[in-house]
């Protein structure tokens, strides 16, 4: 049976069996890390379903080499968390609650939240070996620095567009400006609309946030055209329905948030993420299988 190191220090089965023994110590899909420590000494490793696996990662279980995630802690709590505390407010703002509205009272949070929290996380993802979660959060993170860095006057990304040299925020209302970021938005949106399909191989809570990632950067990008053609009242409507879309985005956040946090100290309880991984079966799984077919067939 081949095995590798999983970050609680358990030798994580490739096959994912159920099966325990004096030497091997099996976490199946429904069960908490609380066996006596008695049980842990005596048992030479432990393993770890897929199920499990992908609820404390985000990503499909796949087998890497050295023993890194035993050493370090797992980083995905850290992107969700740089992920929403930048999106929550930028939903408020989009939505303008309380007469929220702009983007420029939150380009703290987008660079030294948003930003450095998700490519954190990304490259330990990276140092992990989890490919999809490392791409995931450093694009999004890169999302973040970028967004602060285009409102940040120093950067003078909308002041070169302004036609009052002494006045670089006219800029900002310039109709080339705007239908220029609107291109950024939308191959956002494509690199969302990717994750979307590959995240079918995640859980149901995964793909509800990347649709609506998704759907934020469509709307978004409607918005900036519509701005760019002077139609204010339909970007207005964009707007309103890129923020709906980003607080249902946030709402399922922090729901998986909250239950990668409940994983993390050991809860007695947990709150279900909708696990796909073992509904369509990897290349590898559906390749073993098939081998296995042949050799009983022999």
């Amino acid at each position: 049976m081949s095995s590798y190191i999983h970050p609680s220090g358990a030798s994580v089965d490739k096959e994912g069996s159920a099966a325990s023994t004096n030497d091997t110590y099996h976490a199946g899909p429904d069960e908490r890390m609380d066996v006596p420590l008695a049980d842990l000494k005596a048992a030479k490793s432990w393993t770890i379903s897929p199920e499990l696996f992908e609820k404390m990662y985000l990503s499909p279980q796949t087998q890497v080499k050295g023993d890194l995630r035993k050493t370090f802690g797992n980083p995905t709590p850290l992107g969700l968390l740089g992920y929403l505390l930048s999106l929550s407010p930028l939903a408020c703002d989009l939505l303008g609650w309380r007469g929220a509205g702009g983007a420029n009272a939150s380009i703290g949070a987008y660079y030294f939240i948003g930003g450095l929290f998700m490519f954190t996380s990304g490259m330990m993802e990276f140092i992990l070996g989890n490919t999809f979660s490392f791409i995931v959060f450093c694009t999004y993170g890169g999302y973040w620095f970028a967004l602060g860095a285009t409102f940040t006057p120093f950067f003078y990304a909308y002041g070169a567009y302004s036609t009052n040299p002494a006045d670089g925020n006219m800029g900002l209302q310039s109709n080339t400006f705007q239908a220029s970021f609107g291109f950024f938005t939308l191959f956002m949106a494509v690199v969302s609309f990717i994750f979307l399909i590959c995240s079918i191989r995640t859980n149901i809570t995964f793909i509800i946030i990347f649709l609506g990632l998704f759907m934020i950067f469509v709307f978004e990008t409607a918005q900036y055209w519509m701005m760019a053609q002077d139609l204010e009242d339909a970007a207005h409507r964009m707007q309103i329905a890129a923020g709906v879309w980003s607080f249902l985005c946030c709402l399922a956040g922090w729901y998986i948030f909250l239950s990668q946090m409940l994983q993390a100290l050991d809860f007695p309880f947990e709150l279900p993420v909708g696990d796909l991984s073992h509904v369509i079966k990897s290349a590898t799984q559906r390749r073993e299988a098939k081998e296995a077919k042949e050799r009983y067939a022999v």
